[in-house]
């Protein structure tokens, strides 16, 4: 597998996770925010917010920097935009699937009339 191709598994991986999501909207929200503050408002705990940034941050998504003893976490709109095309890729190749799908499902349908 190429470097592009773990990259964009990495990121369709990480946004895949519907919490995920909800952990970058709220990132996003606030600019930037630790992950206490994230769980202050997510139905899980710290921990769980923690291993959820673990993910995006390694697929490039977030960015961490530390302030004494307090984290905190923003995104980086450049990987951002690289997963919206990442993501576009793959939707592309879908519609062009269920395209083809569709194409043998009429052919046999009006095979059969």
């Amino acid at each position: 597998m190429t470097k592009a191709a773990l990259n964009d598994e990495e990121l369709l991986e990480a946004v895949a996770d519907t919490s995920r999501r909800r952990v970058l909207d709220l990132i996003l929200a606030h600019g930037e925010v630790t992950p206490t503050a994230l769980a202050a408002e997510l139905p899980f705990t710290r921990q769980a917010v923690a291993k959820h940034l673990a993910v995006l941050d390694r697929a490039g998504l977030v960015e961490s920097k530390r302030s004494g003893r307090e984290v905190r976490y923003s995104v980086r709109p450049e990987h951002l935009d690289v997963a919206v095309r990442a993501m576009a890729k793959v939707a592309a190749r879908w519609d062009a699937r269920l395209g083809a799908i569709k194409r043998v499902a009429e052919s046999r349908a009006r095979a059969t009339r």
